[in-house]
């Protein structure tokens, strides 16, 4: 008896080996690679007289204190009260302070109604100097969105910001300051993410018992597989030095919702100083996140992420420092 249960479990053991090997071998034999390609259209914005002009590069110095990224898909009714509020706290610290000065690049993630139209608005309203929309050929999916709008900013500082307004715009004093408290060495190399893990308790109070397990279930395989030092990654209110920008989307592989696990991964593998700074925060109507399948999407991601660096299917980029 004793010799049949040592080898079943001898059996178990080999068939766990066996499924290890062929979950790592699919794992790095479906690993995508960076894709920083754009289409031709993707390579020029439009100014307030139709002009088609082209996006710089990240790599090129910076000439505006902060760039705003706003990923946007199918935006065209959220959007417009998230930019009223933006542009008028831009707009009063400029004037408050006339040596700031910022850009706002809304991506338009392949949407099919009028969120182009919508954000070109504020081109004309703003000129293309402060304004600026890039139009995405087809959808690439947040993380996408939010790197081809990185990869074309000006700005010494760059903020991502949900295109939905969830949280309050004037708290990017707040990461600024978790930033600065990061004091940044002579590379120039922190990141200070918005956090709403001080409202967790609030929120598990209104979730479904299903939906806690979902979130709970998440936040573990996080912290198991990729980032342990930030309770919430997933904030869309981040702000990067150019530098560490460069640094962490070079090598950003995840296009959809899991890209920000990425990132932070990325970031502590170059040791990059994380903050991570309370906000205030709002859910609005209107989420494109579907419950399950997202939140399968991500564990799934998750998982992928950490066992395509250890196979090597995917690797880290070193670009050269922005001069």
């Amino acid at each position: 008896m004793d010799i049949l249960l040592s080898e079943i479990v001898q059996a178990l053991f080999a068939l766990a080996a066996l499924g290890l090997i062929v979950v790592l071998i699919v794992a790095h034999l479906t690993a995508g690679m960076v894709d920083l390609t754009r289409h031709e259209n993707e390579k020029y914005f439009l100014t307030a007289t139709g002009e088609r002009k082209p996006f710089p590069s990240l790599h090129d110095p910076f000439s505006r204190e902060l760039s705003v990224v706003i990923p946007a898909y199918n935006e065209e009714l959220r959007m417009p009260l998230m930019l009223d509020e933006a542009m008028q706290y831009l707009e009063n610290r400029q004037k408050q302070n006339p040596s700031f000065t910022y850009e706002v690049i809304v991506v338009d993630d392949g949407s099919k109604d009028k969120t182009t139209e919508v954000a070109l608005r504020y081109t004309n309203k703003y000129s293309a100097d402060k304004v600026r929309v890039l139009t995405l050929v087809k959808n690439r999916g947040k993380g996408g969105a939010v790197r081809m709008g990185t990869l074309s900013s000006r700005g010494k500082l760059i903020l991502m910001a949900d295109a939905d307004g969830a949280t309050k715009f004037s708290d990017i004093e707040k990461v600024e300051a978790g930033l600065k408290d990061l004091n940044p060495g002579p590379e120039n190399l922190a990141i200070s993410c918005g956090s709403r893990a001080h409202l967790e308790k609030d929120s598990v109070a209104q979730r479904s018992v299903f939906r806690t397990f979902l979130m709970y279930g998440f936040h573990f395989l996080v912290w198991f597989f990729c980032v342990r030092e930030i309770k919430d990654t997933q904030c869309g209110f981040k702000l990067f030095t150019r530098e560490a920008a460069i640094k962490t989307f070079s090598s950003l592989h995840v296009e959809r919702w899991a890209f920000d696990v990425e990132l932070l991964y990325i970031a502590q593998c170059f040791q990059i100083p994380i903050a991570e700074v309370a906000v205030n925060w709002t859910e609005i109507e209107g989420s494109k996140l579907v419950p399950f399948w997202s939140w399968l999407q991500m564990g799934r991601d998750l998982i992928l992420i950490r066992l395509r660096y250890i196979t090597g299917a995917w690797k880290l980029h070193s670009p050269h420092k922005t001069d």
